[in-house]
């Protein structure tokens, strides 16, 4: 899996023989050059040449992919743990539903030749070819691995972008973006200090949040958009952000981060309290890059002192591994021939049989 923050690849080998739930065996990581993290953050925006670009890319990182999937294999033994397939969800540079089309770069063929596996990708067609978003996809994952028979759990995402998964004893799973989560701030910090994220929060902390720079970045409309709904950096772009006029240019750049950072917990907790209410002892779990910065996660828990805000972790699924868990879970029910989304969640018609397969 590589996400919307666009900092590198995470991937896991996945045992799916236990009844109860899949074991990840290994887990193996590689982070983005400055040069490809560059050229795919420009691939997000229109310009020239595009199409030769994305496909130079396309190979790039399927290169990079299939270095994990080597490192996953190497390090559990593939004579003890032969592996079915390769789950790769593709790096997206451009998420359209309301268009018709959510675009992530893999080239599918060339990833199987370089591993000699079986490979799945291009999850995301079959659900908006069924009317849907394609987004979010990981709430059937959620509610396969952390549903609980009595308690209410939520499961926050927070990559590039924030998603909510509500998982409410006797009833459906549903789950939506919520609206950015580190993809900002990421952008900011990089874009000020040169630094790829802002580690625990720390220069957020530094700064105050601007009251009157929040509010304009609430009037968003994704905010008061309803259900199902999906987003990317089409609608949250730093472009956006300093489109907000002389706030940001003259603000202290801390501020603007301390800013930012609120933007992504109080976008959260109003989702949060807006299905929740009414429901006593509602645990909130994280996973994914956010849930490891000390400062938002205090965040939301002052936001929300109804939840208990804890990270998967606690779940028995570290925070780097649920969204490439997720993927080969998508995988696997692709070899099983399972539906892998949920009408409710993305708004498709009905289920899908998610992810095309290329062979070696």
């Amino acid at each position: 899996m590589s996400g919307t923050s666009l900092d590198g690849v995470d991937g896991v080998l996945v045992d799916f023989s236990m009844p109860v739930r899949p074991r990840v065996l290994v887990r193996a990581q590689r982070s983005f050059s400055v040069d490809l993290r560059r050229d795919l953050l420009d691939l997000t925006h229109p310009g020239v040449n595009e199409l030769e670009r994305a496909a130079r890319l396309s190979r790039t990182l399927s290169a990079l992919y299939a270095e994990v999937v080597h490192e996953l294999v190497q390090r559990a033994g593939q004579e003890d743990f032969p592996v079915v397939a390769v789950g790769c969800h593709g790096q997206t540079v451009r998420h359209r539903p309301e268009q018709g089309f959510s675009l992530q770069l893999v080239n599918g063929a060339l990833l199987a030749e370089l591993t000699g596996m079986p490979v799945i990708t291009d999850f995301r067609s079959g659900d908006i070819a069924a009317g849907g978003q394609g987004a979010p996809l990981v709430p059937a994952v959620h509610a396969a691995l952390f549903r609980h028979p009595s308690i209410p759990r939520l499961i926050l995402n927070l990559g590039g972008i924030a998603n909510l998964t509500l998982l409410i004893p006797g009833l459906a799973t549903r789950g939506y973006d919520t609206g950015p989560a580190n993809l900002l701030m990421d952008g900011w910090i990089d874009r000020c200090l040169g630094y790829p994220f802002d580690p625990d929060g720390r220069w957020a902390a530094q700064g105050h949040c601007h009251p009157a720079l929040l509010d304009s970045l609430l009037a968003h409309p994704f905010f008061q958009r309803s259900a199902p709904k999906s987003t990317g950096r089409e609608d949250f772009s730093l472009e956006w952000l300093e489109g907000r006029g002389e706030w940001v240019s003259s603000l202290p750049p801390e501020d603007v981060q301390a800013t930012l950072l609120e933007l992504t917990a109080r976008s959260v907790a109003a989702a949060v309290q807006a299905e929740c209410r009414g429901y006593k002892g509602t645990e909130l779990y994280a996973c994914g890059g956010g849930a490891l910065n000390t400062q938002l996660m205090e965040r939301l828990q002052l936001l929300m002192p109804e939840v208990r805000v804890r990270r998967t972790d606690e779940l028995g699924v570290p925070v780097q591994q649920v969204e490439a868990l997720a993927f080969a879970w998508l995988a696997w029910a692709r070899v099983q021939g399972k539906a892998g989304n949920l009408p409710e969640v993305t708004g498709a018609r009905h289920g899908v049989v998610l992810g095309a397969l290329y062979s070696p």
